[in-house]
């Protein structure tokens, strides 16, 4: 059940976050924070990451809904097992991401992305992200290390 707790905790979470930046934000607007290390904005990626595949919004969605089912079988099934903590956590950590990215895309159309890093390397500079970037990019580090 404590998987099942940590996706909804990733989804809830983003989700509301996105909504606050949707609802308080204005499009091309900066805020900066931490010092000025993270930077605030309100950015529509209508592709995959990078915005890898943004003329065909619609492939997107289904090659992400298509992953999502079969990362969520595969969960569920080792759920039944519970043999491997570290890829279940990776699992919930992709599902919680996935599926509020997802959500994004089903009813949007396109992902909020709502922060990015100021850093030496401007190209890092320009890539703008959300919370569940972060959660399915260590959950994929996670279930790679775990696994048996």
């Amino acid at each position: 059940m404590i998987y099942a707790a940590v996706a909804l905790i990733i989804f809830l979470g983003d989700f509301f976050l996105k909504k606050y930046i949707e609802t308080h934000m204005e499009p091309k607007k900066h805020k900066s924070v931490c010092g000025g290390r993270i930077v605030l904005h309100r950015y529509h990626n209508r592709g995959a990451a990078l915005n890898f595949l943004e003329k065909s919004p619609n492939l997107v969605r289904n090659l992400c809904g298509g992953l999502l089912l079969a990362l969520g079988i595969v969960w569920a099934l080792l759920l039944r097992k519970k043999d491997n903590p570290g890829v279940l956590l990776g699992l919930s950590f992709l599902l919680g991401g996935g599926g509020s990215n997802l959500c994004d895309r089903i009813a949007k159309g396109y992902v909020v992305d709502y922060f990015s890093f100021r850093t030496p390397f401007p190209w890092i500079n320009r890539v703008v992200f959300n919370i569940s970037d972060f959660m399915i990019f260590l959950g994929s580090i996670l279930v790679a290390v775990a696994r048996k």
